[in-house]
């Protein structure tokens, strides 16, 4: 049986309000008072509870994170940040994985009292925005595109991102060059079309394969490139697990890299370092966006956009066509 405030002002011999005054550094007793209540809690191992605490000091030192899918090594590196960064800071992280349902699980974090809530990777539709609005509650987008001004977000330029990655590639001789996409429409898929056509290549649709960031995906979109685009040497894809994906298609193909076809991948995830051959990706900062995004929600003089730097991160899975 759990222990109460009303069992820790019994054995004090005090009132319950007294407990709580004390609990939340409120006026209105004595220093002996506090001493006998504190040691009281200690004897009894009383864990007061956070969301009866933000009853009376409106916080409840909660932050909410929605993530589409807790397993991936990209948003784990940025949960990473975030997680750290809160307890640093005094405060818990609760996690939800939204699976399409990003209205319900604000509308619980509402419920639960949190003191803010960080959306990783997800774009803001119009009836979560609503939401959003309907609660009165601070949020922070990390790495992910703001969809509404009033929103601060914490991200890379993806457009110049992906211009560079594929720059990169022209550079290194490359002109079949094919794309491993996720969200249609987005930066990325611009990034990648504005380079090639900065390069005089034109793009045409068996060029872009779509996938959903994830390992499946890659093998599928590989597969489909190599059928639709056989004179491809080059191919970016939108996340590192899509890249590996990639990489185990072309495997069971007997189709070696770079050798044959060159990779570059994007977020410089541990799956990048650990891929056979080691990834070469475009890196972005997961664990200090984590970090930064708990900044900005705590803290009300902080307002806007921020935007990160990105580099690519040679390694062994891309091969140079230009003659020595």
């Amino acid at each position: 049986m759990s222990i109460t405030i009303k069992d820790v002002a019994k054995k004090a011999n005090v009132s319950a309000s007294t407990v709580s005054r004390i609990l939340n550094n409120l006026p209105g007793y004595s220093e002996e008072t506090r001493q006998k209540v504190e040691k009281v809690i200690e004897e009894l191992g009383y864990q007061p509870n956070a969301i009866a605490r933000g009853l009376i000091n409106r916080q409840t030192k909660i932050i909410g994170v929605l993530v589409p899918r807790v397993s991936d090594l990209f948003a784990g590196e940025i949960l990473a940040g975030i997680e750290e960064q809160a307890q640093d800071l005094g405060y818990s992280v609760m996690i939800c994985k939204t699976n399409n349902r990003t209205r319900d699980y604000l509308r619980t974090l509402y419920e639960k009292r949190v003191d803010g809530i960080i959306m990783v990777s997800g774009a803001i539709n119009p009836d979560s925005y609503k939401e959003i609005e309907m609660m009165n509650v601070p949020v922070v987008v990390v790495a992910a595109q703001p969809n509404y001004p009033k929103i601060p977000s914490i991200n890379i330029n993806e457009y110049q991102a992906s211009y560079d990655a594929i720059k990169y590639l022209v550079e290194k001789g490359h002109s079949h060059i094919g794309m491993i996409a996720g969200t249609k429409g987005d930066d990325r898929i611009k990034g990648f079309k504005d380079a090639l056509n900065d390069a005089g290549i034109t793009v045409t649709d068996h060029m872009i394969t779509y996938g959903d960031y994830h390992f499946d995906s890659g093998v599928q979109g590989m597969a489909e490139l190599i059928e639709n685009y056989p004179s491809i040497t080059g191919v970016f894809c939108a996340s590192d697990e899509m890249a590996v994906g990639a990489l185990s298609c072309l495997y069971k193909h007997g189709i070696s890299v770079p050798e044959k076809i060159s990779i570059v991948g994007f977020d410089n995830t541990s799956a990048a370092k650990k891929a056979v051959p080691p990834l070469t990706t475009v890196a972005q900062p997961l664990y200090d966006m984590g970090e930064s995004a708990i900044h900005l929600l705590l803290d009300p003089s902080s307002e806007g956009n921020k935007v990160y730097p990105h580099h690519i991160i040679e390694r062994d899975t891309v091969r140079s066509l230009r003659r020595k």
